[in-house]
């Protein structure tokens, strides 16, 4: 589905400063020149199988199965890379990326910290410079990852303009890069940005989605009849359901819904928001009648972005994937029930996806599947969940 000048429908494009243009299309060409290169890829295949994990497994969850009845319901386990979630897919392929480009340091951005890990890794192990923007309150809410970031050698500046948060964090990595492009390489998240962005964390991740058509068909000799994700800016959504677009599963991204859709504390911006530009690229995004981008809320750090990839906008557009909600305490109680009933604590975010999955599963039959991806593991989390717990326990 890549359109010219990186358009889905009329979604995505390069809507950047002048100053960033050149660049922004020497890496188009650089990106499409290397991504069919057999040694690249062979290098990147290297790393993502003995350094971050690769292949991740498909896992029947037996018992929640049992406790919901219905559909089986199997996890893609992604919180058992390296770093503890997917990012370290997309991290590894674009490090590889700026090294062939002669770049010598890297930017990021992180809201729940996991980009910024997964980051710091990659330049470790291709020996770049790493430099990651994170949120103030992103900072306090996920001291475990900036100690992590910063035991891995890399610098970390937290941002305290805005919301304190990732949409804050993307807004001072591209004003560093204007201002150091020559050496420069930024290495965005998620599936969001000017175009190539959105196109190469997409085929980055896309190993998750065609991992889980090959796992799942060796399984059950058919493909999943349902696949969810959690939708933030995007990237393990777009990594899944991109690799089953051919196929009949049905597509569900789960965004936050926070306190719920009638307050003004939530993140779900394909679900309330407009159509407008965010961080370079044409999307839905929340905002305000004036046009500016509203605060965001999620118990989860990594779900509260006010923008979307815009290829998730086209597939809602055009009716190829639904997008639903899920609030705080529906995430924080799929949390605990996975956590439970089969020993895994997933990362908030995911627990997003787990709680959908929860609503639909006992509807379905028994002779059909559900694949939740995993986007992550919840050690990042305790913390929020502890509090969480007390608030309940001192509430009744």
């Amino acid at each position: 589905m890549k359109k010219k000048n990186g358009m889905f429908g009329k979604f995505g494009g390069k809507y950047i400063p002048e100053t960033l243009m050149p660049v922004i299309n020497d890496l188009e060409d650089k990106y499409f020149q290397i991504r069919d290169d057999k040694n690249f890829q062979k290098e990147l295949n290297k790393l993502l199988i003995e350094y971050a994990g690769r292949p991740t497994p498909i896992y029947y969850a037996k018992n929640l199965t049992t406790k919901i009845g219905g559909a089986k319901i199997y996890l893609k386990r992604e919180d058992l890379l390296h770093g503890g979630a997917h990012k370290i897919n997309n991290t590894l392929g674009q490090a590889l990326l700026a090294k062939k480009m002669n770049k010598t340091r890297i930017i990021a951005e992180t809201g729940a910290g996991q980009h910024g890990v997964a980051t710091s890794m990659a330049c470790s192990i291709l020996a770049l410079k790493s430099e990651i923007y994170m949120g103030h309150n992103d900072g306090i809410r996920q001291k475990i990852n900036l100690l992590k970031m910063k035991l891995l050698g890399s610098e970390v500046h937290l941002v305290n303009s805005g919301s304190k948060t990732l949409k804050d964090a993307i807004n001072e990595a591209i004003r560093d890069w204007i201002k150091n492009v020559k050496n420069t390489y930024y290495l965005i998240g998620s599936a969001v940005g000017p175009h190539p962005y959105p196109t190469m964390v997409r085929d980055f991740q896309s190993v998750i989605g065609k991992e889980i058509r090959s796992q799942m068909y060796k399984k059950n000799k058919k493909y999943p009849d349902i696949a969810i994700a959690c939708v933030g800016g995007g990237s393990n959504a777009i990594g899944t359901f991109h690799p089953l677009l051919d196929t009949n599963t049905e597509l569900i991204g789960v965004e936050a819904g926070g306190c719920g859709l009638d307050t003004d504390n939530h993140a779900a911006t394909l679900t309330m928001g407009s159509q407008g530009i965010l961080h370079g690229m044409m999307t839905y995004v929340l905002q305000n009648k004036d046009g500016q981008i509203k605060d965001t809320h999620s118990i989860s750090a990594g779900l509260d972005y006010p923008g979307v990839g815009p290829e998730h906008a086209y597939l809602m557009n055009k009716k190829f994937a639904k997008y639903k909600t899920v609030s705080d305490t529906e995430a924080f109680n799929a949390f605990l029930l996975l956590s439970k009933t089969e020993g895994i604590m997933p990362a908030l975010e995911s627990a997003h996806a787990i709680a959908y999955a929860i609503k639909i599963a006992g509807n379905m039959k028994k002779s059909e599947s559900i694949v939740i991806t995993i986007s992550g593991r919840g050690d990042k989390d305790i913390e929020i969940i502890k509090t969480k717990l007390n608030n309940v326990k001192n509430n009744k």
